[in-house]
């Protein structure tokens, strides 16, 4: 579905803050390149007389106003927030009036909101959105990414503006790259949803693709394993659903005499003879053949 859109403006400048930089005006600035393209002249500066002349203007300023152009978040009383809480910052600000046309579908747009935009934007605004399972060992995040691309304290700033730049390259291909995924996700879902609707024991969903499943099955409260063709090979494997999709908590582990198990061995152990391997922390078997993979689902059911 393409939605119908306002003709764009001629944009000759965009304007963000200089010095160093962040996951924030770096992907605004990807979406206002991937909408605008490479012409407009980018500007990075604190000066706000400068400022005042941008025709597009973000993460700076301390303004919001999208009738003018102008996407910052750092102004008392802020720029408001999503129905879930996450507060916009300069990404958000331009995402909520650009995504859609990005991605020619608002539910699209909102999938990549709620995976790429909404992380960033909440980070950007000091929300911490992890908590540590080892101590002192944190996710790699998109902020730390942008980070590496800023120079050091041995390094000159003169070359952050280049920096900025490469960074945003970066940004763009990311940004692409998450549409296709949004687009083909959001066609997956309803040959999943289909797949769990006729599956007799719905403890037990089959795939005949490899389709992302996760986030569209973890609603429902009965599957326990998925099985699918694996995309690598001819080989089938079977899955632990999670509880949730983010964590790797598995509604029901594989059988522990599994774990660790490949070919011959696994196959004595669970009488399946095309059985090939079962991960240590029991959420993944593989077999060689569809038959296989049912079988041993079919048997950590009744485990």
């Amino acid at each position: 579905m393409h939605t119908e859109h306002t003709a764009l403006p001629r944009i000759n400048s965009i304007v963000t803050h200089n010095a160093r930089f962040h996951a924030d005006e770096v992907f605004g600035v990807a979406v206002l390149r991937e909408v605008f393209g490479d012409e407009p002249t980018l500007i990075r500066t604190r000066d706000q007389a400068v400022i005042t002349t941008g025709d597009i203007v973000l993460d700076v300023g301390s303004e919001y106003d999208p009738e003018r152009l102008r996407f910052d978040h750092h102004q008392i009383g802020k720029a408001g927030a999503r129905p879930n809480g996450v507060e916009y910052a300069s990404f958000g600000l331009i995402w909520k009036h650009y995504g859609e046309r990005l991605c020619a579908s608002p539910i699209i747009a909102d999938c990549v909101d709620r995976k790429v935009v909404q992380p960033i934007d909440a980070m950007d605004n000091g929300v911490d959105l992890y908590t540590a399972t080892y101590k002192d060992i944190y996710p790699y995040t998109w902020q730390s990414i942008v980070v590496s691309f800023n120079p050091t304290w041995k390094e000159s700033n003169e070359a952050t503006d280049a920096a900025f730049e490469e960074t945003v390259a970066v940004a763009r291909k990311v940004l692409k790259r998450e549409i296709v995924h949004a687009t083909h996700f959001i066609e997956a879902q309803e040959f999943v949803t289909a797949a769990y609707e006729h599956a007799a024991d719905k403890r037990l969903v089959v795939l005949d693709d490899n389709y992302p499943y996760m986030f569209t099955l973890s609603k429902y409260p009965e599957p326990l394993y998925v099985v699918l063709p694996n995309s690598q090979d001819t080989q089938w494997k079977v899955e632990c659903m999670r509880n949730n999709p983010m964590r790797y908590e598995n509604r029901k582990n594989f059988p522990e005499a599994w774990a660790g198990k490949r070919d011959g061995e696994l196959a004595r152990a669970t009488g399946v003879p095309d059985a090939l391997f079962c991960h240590t922390n029991r959420f993944l078997a593989v077999a060689k053949t569809k038959e296989g993979a049912l079988a041993l689902a079919k048997l950590a059911i009744d485990a």
